[in-house]
């Protein structure tokens, strides 16, 4: 839970509104093909949003086995983690999500 929080936070600060400029919608910020191909049909339903991203995130641990590199790719995408040999990307924007979102899971996780 502290993780998915976390995440949660870091993307959209809880607003089921949220749109980027790269265009993922809602808490978990679902890009549109995510979205689709995690069964969302609409992303700005605080439920399906969460559901989907939080299946999302459940792959990308089960994948890397590792916290930082599945918040690589749930930022960057898997193709860039790969494209860098299983590390964090060398993307200012995914080094700062990960480390945001690390700090914010260590303050959930001591208060949960």
């Amino acid at each position: 839970p502290a993780f998915l929080h976390a995440v949660i936070s870091a993307e959209s600060g809880y607003n089921p509104q949220a749109v980027s400029r790269a265009g993922a919608v809602g808490i978990m910020q679902l890009m549109p093909g995510t979205a689709k191909m995690l069964g969302v049909t609409n992303s700005y339903d605080l439920l399906q949003n969460m559901e989907g991203g939080a299946k999302y995130l459940r792959g990308l641990l089960n994948q890397y086995n590792s916290k930082i590199l599945a918040l690589a790719a749930y930022n960057a995408g898997p193709g860039a983690v790969k494209k860098y040999n299983n590390q964090i990307p060398p993307y200012r924007e995914t080094q700062d999500y990960v480390k945001k979102v690390m700090n914010y899971y260590e303050t959930y996780r001591q208060n949960m």
